[in-house]
């Protein structure tokens, strides 16, 4: 069924943002936002019209009255940037050309002297819709005769590990087939089937998407943005604009939360094609945060269908899952998000037999993309729980279940790939151990329920098998070092951790180490991006190799001085020491003016500069049919989570009295750190347990704000949360470390799912977890 509708932008809740911030302005006579100071009187201000459809066909645009507008500067359509962009897979356009696929995908775009004015531009775009019937459930999506959201999906540009099925509404379908599952079933004391669903949620970061972009006379583009991933979006943008990534400049301050949010490219993308039509002149683009909610990324949905099967024993012999990710719109991560899902669908259990299919599916739903934990938090969220379930058919502890059956280093996991060393063992024993496992304790109140749960998790950085990093390290005249890198600091401590690395290597206190901000794609070296945990074990390799370089080409200078052997010269305390003569040189000067030769003959040496480079060549392609090869992903981390909580039975809200979180991180760098990125994903991830889900109605956005849209304050937190440091070196990272800024949220939702049903016998398949499920499920049991 389909109808035209013609469209003329109408006031919305944006548009009144828009005009409170402009009000703002007037009646304190300055502007909120002081950055605009810094791009001078020639900055301009751009707005977007947006779909309010979630599945149309554009059969008309008429801008003339907004182009007429005094104060406007120009309008841009589709017609002004005709290729597609995308990581993975380009299925999408910057501003839609045909059809628009979600609620907030963008028609038009408006250049204005001011917001206002180019808001109220906006409203004067007069576009005509067919609309079409949205697809709006990613199980349906795959039905024979559901509407199709990307008819010319054939002609897409595809990476060669991902696998779209022209036709349908499938973008990846990636397979495991390990084993043989069908005949396991008849060896199986248990077996247990149940669906698990997720709901998509938003990023919410504090700071909402800002870009600023420009195009000067002489026809490079330059891009001011919050972003996690610099050069990814350069080259997003070369892809989109056909052009050299030479021409590209972004650059990329501190970022003020991103989660994932701000990976890729999003409202960054409007704003160069707007600056396009202006050149001269940078323009500014701004989401609201209502905007925020539905034309960022969100966090994908899911549908997972789960069947395991255990021996009497204890034994995990089978497991089939089908996993159909509600991946939005378009697909920049979320194809590479089923594919990490399958090669992890059994979480780091030891299962001999594995049947598993991950189906990223279009919906008219806004555009999933990358989130804290990459598809781990919501494939956890059944694995966890289906696991306990199956221990409880068993009537074994649940604790000793999962010790019976998790990996450990030296056996296959689901792909084939033989793990290295981990320690989850220890993460579980130390977890269950620090909440008092298997000893009862009273609730607060006659009417609390209180008990206990716990779960397992893992995960590897979800990346190309070629994703590298790039550093250098500049020694100055008195010692002090720059180092230059390519990836951001969004709160996660990583440009700390970067110069405690310098600093061990040269020998010297690490407030000599500066980093080099903020990255710049023109001057910074190359780094993929700032996501999958990956900065400290990636980047950090090339921080140390830069490091290393550094340190040569000094103990060589110095060798050479003193005519000794290298192998008895180190680095301490800022100066070079010989074990051997005993002398001494302090590193001011020498790092860059050199040092003497005898006599005044001339001098040796000069500037220091290391430079240094990663990637993980290890990385092996899986068999399309099987998903199985030698090396899947460089490495795994994992970890536990055990909860202690209470339940209140009249009302079914939930207190965590306490969360243990003990995760093998390699070595720990900085151990303050890690145990911040815990307690943080405890927090986030109690949040999306409890609270968190972006509700529509037919494809329509319904709680686009923080009063409509819940996420966990001071007073939702946890009374305790003890943090727990595992440490089995990493064979690959520096000093042994492995990344662990996202695992902490991985499984906090199905440990707290998993207290709940042990302590109200009420077992939650859907996310959130709310009191009001709780207290209804309760109901129905207690009505029989």
């Amino acid at each position: 069924m389909t109808e035209v509708e013609r469209t003329v932008s109408a006031p919305s809740p944006v548009g009144e943002s828009v005009k409170r911030i402009d009000a703002f302005e007037k009646a304190t006579g300055a502007a909120p936002f002081a950055d605009d100071l810094q791009f001078g009187p020639n900055l301009l201000y751009g707005r977007v019209v947006r779909s309010p459809h979630p599945h149309a066909r554009i059969l008309s645009l008429d801008v003339s009255k907004a182009a007429a507008l005094p104060g406007v500067r120009a309008v841009v359509t589709g017609d002004n940037c005709d290729a597609r962009f995308g990581l993975y897979l380009r299925d999408r356009y910057i501003f839609c050309r045909d059809k628009v696929r979600f609620v907030g995908d963008p028609v038009v775009g408006v250049v204005a002297i001011s917001e206002t004015i180019a808001e109220q531009a906006c409203r004067l775009v007069e576009v005509e819709y067919e609309v079409l019937d949205p697809v709006v459930d990613p199980v349906r999506a795959l039905d024979p005769g559901a509407p199709l959201l990307h008819e010319n999906l054939a002609d897409y540009e595809v990476a060669d590990f991902i696998d779209p099925k022209p036709g349908t509404n499938i973008a990846n379908h990636f397979k495991v087939r390990k084993g043989n599952v069908a005949s396991a079933w008849d060896e199986c004391e248990v077996i247990v089937e149940r669906e698990f669903r997720v709901p998509i949620i938003q990023h919410v970061p504090i700071e909402p998407h800002v870009a600023v972009a420009e195009l000067d006379r002489s026809g490079r583009y330059t891009l001011w943005s919050s972003s996690q991933s610099p050069f990814a979006q350069r080259n997003l943008i070369a892809q989109a604009l056909e052009l050299s990534q030479s021409d590209i400049r972004v650059i990329a301050p501190y970022v003020g939360g991103g989660f994932g949010s701000k990976a890729g490219l999003s409202a960054e993308g409007t704003a160069v094609v707007m600056a396009m039509s202006v050149p001269g002149h940078p323009v500014k683009v701004r989401l609201t945060r209502e905007e925020e909610f539905f034309c960022a990324f969100v966090r994908q949905g899911l549908v997972a269908k789960t069947r395991v099967g255990a021996n009497a024993q204890g034994e995990i012999l089978a497991m089939k899952t089908e996993y159909y990710w509600d991946a939005g719109a378009y697909t920049e991560y979320g194809v590479n998000i089923a594919r990490a899902a399958g090669y992890s669908s059994t979480g780091p259990y030891r299962i001999p037999n594995v049947e598993a299919d991950s189906y990223c599916v279009y919906t008219n739903h806004p555009v999933g993309g990358p989130m804290r934990g990459f598809g781990m938090p919501e494939i956890h969220w059944g694995i966890e729980q289906i696991m306990d379930i199956v221990a409880e058919e068993l009537e074994m502890d649940k604790v000793e279940f999962r010790l019976k059956n998790v990996l450990h280093g030296g056996e296959q996991n689901v792909t084939g790939m033989v793990m290295h060393p981990i320690g989850l063992s220890e993460c579980i024993e130390k977890a269950a151990r620090a909440i008092n496992w298997g000893v009862d304790e009273p609730p607060s109140s006659p009417y609390a329920r209180r008990s206990k749960g716990i779960a397992v998790s893992w995960k590897a950085p979800a990346m190309p098998p070629n994703a590298g990093s790039s550093a250098t390290v500049r020694m100055n005249e008195d010692a002090t070092v720059t180092v230059a890198v390519g990836g951001q600091e969004i709160g996660q401590g990583t440009f700390t951790v970067m110069a405690q690395m310098v600093a061990g290597v040269l020998g010297i206190p690490v407030d000599w180490v500066q980093i080099s901000t903020p990255v710049d794609t023109k001057y910074s070296p190359y780094e993929w991006q700032t996501v999958a945990s990956r900065l400290t074990w990636s980047m950090g390799n090339a921080v140390v190799a830069a490091a290393q370089d550094a340190r040569r080409q000094i103990l060589e200078l110095a060798a050479e001085h003193w005519n000794e052997d290298i192998e008895h010269l180190d680095l301490r305390d800022g100066q070079v020491i010989s074990y051997r003569s005993e002398e001494v040189l302090p590193l001011q000067n020498l790092v860059v003016y050199g040092l003497p030769l005898p006599d005044d003959q001339g001098w040796r040496g000069g500037p220091i500069l290391g430079q240094g480079s990663f990637m993980p060549g290890y990385v092996t392609s899986l068999d399309n049919e099987t998903g199985q090869g030698t090396r899947a992903v460089v490495h795994y981390t994992t970890g536990c989570q055990a909860v202690d909580l209470e339940v209140d039975t009249r009302t079914g809200k939930v207190k965590i009295h306490r969360i243990a979180s003990a995760f093998d991180v390699g070595k720990a760098i900085n151990p303050e750190q890690v145990e911040a990125q815990m307690q943080g994903g405890v927090v986030q991830g109690a949040s999306t347990a409890l609270f968190e889900q972006l509700i529509r109605h037919n494809g329509v956005p319904q709680n686009a704000s923080f009063t409509d849209y819940r996420i966990a304050t001071s007073v939702d937190i946890p009374d305790e949360i003890i943090p727990i440091i595992v440490e089995v070196p990493q064979d690959d990272g520096p000093w042994g470390a492995r990344g662990v800024g996202e695992h902490p949220m991985i499984p906090t939702a199905p440990a707290i799912a998993n207290a709940v049903s042990a302590a109200t016998g009420v077992r939650i398949f859907d996310l959130p977890i709310s009191a009001e499920k709780i207290y209804l499920e309760m109901q129905k049991e207690r009505s029989g």
